[in-house]
């Protein structure tokens, strides 16, 4: 098999026969043999009066050596597609536990589930539909279940966002992330497009799918289990105590992955009391920032903002400014909308959202500013933690309990120039001033940063625009520190994914489920 990069196609390309297309776009003639497949499929905008795109095709043909010399100024490469190995293991005397069920959580009870040592997975929130009702009614109105809303239940955080599937990290283990996704109802584009994502209407479906996989291979997911202590002896793992239904239990196990996502405040609360070594790091808070899509596709595509072909544009932006400090978009969501994400009472915290077709009215994105340790350490290793909460309350106040939505006009003190975005929050958002929820270095890295990203996606500081916040669990504000087996400082205990520190996105935080797994497996190899 060979792989051909960097072919130019126009937008009108005919993708429904993939063969001819290759053959029509380098204008020569493949073997009646040979079978051509969609490697990577993406957009190429760099030039806005020649919007195309930018394809890698794999080709095979019993005649390889024919194959690369017809095809040779197209500088063809050898190509070999890995497949990843998933582990096998001997029964243990004590089934694994896997506390959460986001992306970490799920690849890893599913590596444990194929490898044949029926893992128990404790998530203390509700199973996805469930969820959905709760979040939809919270929504609308409702109350806010601190165990079952946008941060915890079934597929985490991660399935009320984008479904966003690119990541920044290289790791072989990727490619079959995506293809289980794909098996189990994202569907094969996610497999070729270079940036690829579920929506959330989707992801539902895709995390029941994988669970009822993990649950046929001999796992078990037990929803509304919330750990609440650690029994350990001699810095090793005995087992875990638990908040269930059906009252408290202990359940015995020597080996549990720790997936608990970013947002799991109790959890860390209780890490630190076990003693179990952890450490601040840094993270980012901000606001998310609504603009009209079709001012998002006019600014990125020009003339051929309109083609069908395209769907909604996307961005990606970042700057540094003087003093060092770093303005960033992170987790843009193209035609979708800014959802109240909060998980504590009489706190506020935003995300955003996009359903699979995107095709919603505005587009938004998270406006992020760097935070160091420095600007928030105080001698507690959870103050990091205490931060965030301390925002999300006066969030609470300023919005008399709704996010805190502010004209990009107001925000930089153009005046009252009106609101061309009418924002996208439900049940509804409160107008107030920003300033009131964000530390100052955090809004004049802001409002700096806007002149500056504006510069680089024209649009991007209209006064018309829309700021909504508090964007403040973009990542873990703690990392619970990991040896070279994977293991924290309690023996047993795995911390994986976001809320441990090790990740940052649904895909990273599937590879990283994947990796801790592939620890606990060798380690009960050994032990058998």
């Amino acid at each position: 098999m060979i792989i051909i990069r960097n072919i130019k196609v126009d937008l009108d390309g005919d993708f429904s026969d993939i063969k001819g297309l290759l053959e029509r776009v380098l204008k020569v003639g493949l073997p009646k043999i040979a079978t051509v497949k969609l490697f990577k499929k993406g957009v190429d905008a760099r030039r806005r009066d020649a919007v195309h795109f930018n394809c890698a095709f794999l080709v095979e043909s019993p005649d390889e050596k024919g194959l690369l010399k017809a095809l040779k100024r197209f500088k063809p490469e050898p190509f070999l597609e890995a497949k990843y190995d998933w582990k096998t293991a001997l029964k243990s005397k004590k089934r694994p536990v896997v506390i959460g069920f986001g992306p970490a959580g799920m690849f890893a009870a599913l590596s444990l589930a194929k490898a044949g040592l029926c893992p128990l997975v404790l998530e203390r929130g509700k199973d996805a539909d469930s969820r959905k009702r709760d979040v939809d009614a919270f929504w609308n109105g409702g109350s806010l279940d601190e165990n079952s809303n946008v941060q915890f239940g079934e597929g985490g955080a991660g399935t009320f966002s984008d479904g966003k599937l690119n990541t920044g990290i290289k790791d072989p283990r990727i490619r079959e992330v995506l293809r289980v996704f794909a098996v189990h109802g994202a569907g094969e584009r996610i497999l070729y497009d270079a940036k690829p994502h579920i929506g959330t209407d989707v992801l539902v479906e895709v995390v029941k799918s994988i669970r009822r996989e993990i649950i046929n291979c001999g796992g078990e997911v037990l929803f509304e289990h919330r750990v609440v202590g650690f029994e350990s002896k001699n810095g090793r793992l005995l087992g875990l105590n638990i908040c269930a239904p059906e009252g408290d239990k202990f359940i015995e196990t020597d080996h549990c992955v720790l997936a608990v996502g970013h947002s799991a405040r109790d959890t860390f609360e209780k890490v630190k009391t076990e003693g179990i070594a952890l450490e601040p790091k840094p993270f980012a808070i901000g606001a998310r920032i609504e603009h009209l899509q079709a001012d998002i596709n006019r600014s990125q595509y020009g003339k051929f903002a309109d083609h069908p072909n395209l769907g909604a544009a996307d961005y990606k932006l970042a700057c540094h400014l003087e003093n060092g400090r770093g303005v960033f978009t992170f987790c843009m969501c193209p035609g979708g909308v800014v959802v109240n994400a909060s998980s504590e009472q009489d706190g506020i915290a935003v995300n955003g959202m996009s359903y699979s077709k995107r095709d919603g009215v505005n587009s938004n994105a998270a406006l992020l500013v760097g935070v160091g340790v420095e600007d928030y350490y105080k001698g507690d290793v959870l103050d990091g933690m205490y931060f965030q909460r301390e925002i999300e309350r006066k969030a609470f106040i300023e919005g008399k309990g709704r996010p805190v939505s502010q004209t990009v006009g107001d925000f930089l003190k153009r005046g009252n120039s009106g609101s061309t975005v009418t924002p996208t929050v439900n049940p509804k958002t409160a107008f107030g001033n920003i300033d009131n929820v964000l530390p100052g270095f955090v809004t004049e890295a802001m409002r700096e940063g806007i002149v500056l990203l504006d510069r680089r996606l024209k649009g991007f500081g209209s006064s018309g625009a829309v700021l909504t916040a508090p964007e403040t669990r973009s990542s873990s504000p703690v990392r619970i520190l990991r040896n070279d087996k994977g293991e924290s400082s309690l023996r047993g205990l795995y911390p994986c994914g976001e809320g441990a520190g090790y990740a940052g996105g649904i895909t990273s935080a599937a590879v990283d489920g994947l990796k801790t797994a592939e620890q606990i497996i060798n380690a009960v190899s050994r032990e058998i």
